[in-house]
């Protein structure tokens, strides 16, 4: 028996996708190439940003260096987290954004995000890419690098407008020290070193 699924379970179909374009959902550019059956295939901008610290801090900015990607590609080592972006600048309202890998570059041995492939309704902006490679591997700027698909939801819908990483024209790297800038102070009474109490 086939079972009824709910609102909240259905994917957009490629041409649903398309007619969806100039109403709840923005991809630009756009080439009707790039869509597929139930997804739409993002390209790869040519500038990526790699972290130069060695260790890196969740509780302050990290600093990081732009590279270009020529034309004749660059190649992306192992063991090295690289920040890249979409070509594409998308929106989506009244659905829920998802990244995924290609089937083709992930039988290279390249990932494209590191735990990030869920968006927000009401997410505008570039995506940007955790990429990472199992072993060497020559990238290009503009290859069709990942793929975005569209969930319906189901329930009162509350938007993606706020937050760090919104309408952004850039690659982001980790803004996660805001949240430690925006946390409440811990009120509980500490000792210093060497003044700790014993009986």
């Amino acid at each position: 028996m086939l079972s009824v699924q709910s609102a909240a379970d259905m994917i957009l179909t490629g041409s649903e996708i398309k007619a969806q374009l100039g109403k709840h959902l923005v991809i630009e550019p756009f080439e009707e190439a790039l869509l597929n059956p139930n997804s739409y295939n993002l390209r790869l901008h040519d500038e990526l940003l790699v972290y130069e610290e060695i260790v890196l801090d969740m509780r302050r900015p990290n600093r990081y260096r732009r590279y270009i990607i020529p034309p004749e590609g660059l190649v992306l080592q192992p063991r090295q987290l690289y920040l890249g972006r979409t070509l594409e600048r998308t929106e989506t309202h009244n659905y829920v954004p998802m990244l995924e890998g290609r089937s083709s570059v992930g039988r290279l041995g390249l990932f494209v995000h590191v735990t990030a492939g869920f968006g927000d309704v009401g997410f505008c902006g570039y995506w940007t890419l955790e990429m990472f490679a199992v072993h060497p591997i020559r990238i290009y700027p503009g290859v069709p690098i990942c793929q975005i698909f569209y969930h319906t939801l189901e329930g009162e819908i509350t938007e993606y407008r706020g937050g760090k990483y919104q309408n952004n024209h850039d690659i982001q790297p980790s803004l996660l020290f805001k949240d430690f800038e925006s946390a409440q102070p811990d009120s509980q009474m500490r000792l210093a070193f060497g003044q700790e109490v014993t009986e």
